[in-house]
């Protein structure tokens, strides 16, 4: 983007071009997580999906025979033998053998809200922070300062993702027992109605206090890298 713009790679890029670039590089990010992320969410709620789901046809059942027959005895509850998804891969497969790619990809309207605007807030925030914290005279902060900015970063990111991600988790944990939602839209009206603004901000707190060390470590990593090649290829 400096070179298109300002005929240089070595040139210092404005605020707006280092927005842009996160904003893209969160877009093309969606192609690759998405599929991933649909797993990680049905496997980390399939245990109570399955539970439900079951609980609800043993109580269909044991309904039509109440109505059948007066004297109809009570049907047990019981789980199943085993969970639906084996593993990742056996998630994966799954999903796509029964849903098609596009259960691959549910959510992914969400997903890409919340990865393009997470990560534009990202990197603009680490580069102000950066500037701010940068002693003077000098244009990057010491290693105190990128840990800072790192973290500072990491949770303001999250504060920008957080209500995309409660309703993208809930469109790709959707059509376990039953689909709910029917898109991007009516997810957020039904879930804001049913359970108040709040809701948007589930998980906020622990994603904050995850992403502050997290980010701290990423950025320190980041920019020691960059200085080691640097160093190499002089």
């Amino acid at each position: 983007m400096c070179r298109l713009r300002y005929g240089s790679a070595d040139a210092k890029p404005a605020r707006t071009d280092i927005t842009l670039s996160g904003f893209a590089s969160g877009l093309v990010r969606v192609i690759l997580t998405s599929p991933t992320e649909v797993a990680k969410v049905r496997l980390q709620t399939q245990t109570q999906a399955q539970a439900q789901a079951q609980v609800r046809a043993q109580l269909q059942a044991q309904a039509q025979c109440w109505r059948s027959s007066a004297s109809c005895p009570a049907l047990p509850v019981t789980l199943g033998s085993g969970p639906k998804y084996r593993g990742p891969l056996h998630c994966l497969a799954t999903v796509a053998r029964e849903e098609g790619l596009r259960g691959l990809y549910k959510g992914s309207s969400a997903l890409l809200l919340r990865d393009s605007f997470s990560f534009a807030t990202y990197f603009l925030s680490y580069s102000i922070l950066c500037e701010w914290l940068a002693p003077t005279g000098r244009s990057q902060p010491d290693v105190l300062g990128v840990l800072m900015a790192g973290g500072c970063a990491g949770v303001l990111a999250w504060a920008v993702a957080t209500p995309m991600d409660v309703i993208k988790s809930r469109l790709q944990a959707d059509g376990q027992g039953g689909q709910r939602f029917r898109g991007l839209l009516h997810c957020l009206v039904a879930s804001v109605r049913e359970e108040g603004p709040r809701v948007l901000f589930k998980g906020l707190a622990l994603n904050c206090c995850r992403a502050f060390p997290v980010n701290m470590v990423v950025f320190v990593t980041y920019e020691a890298v960059l200085r080691l090649t640097g160093t190499l290829l002089k």
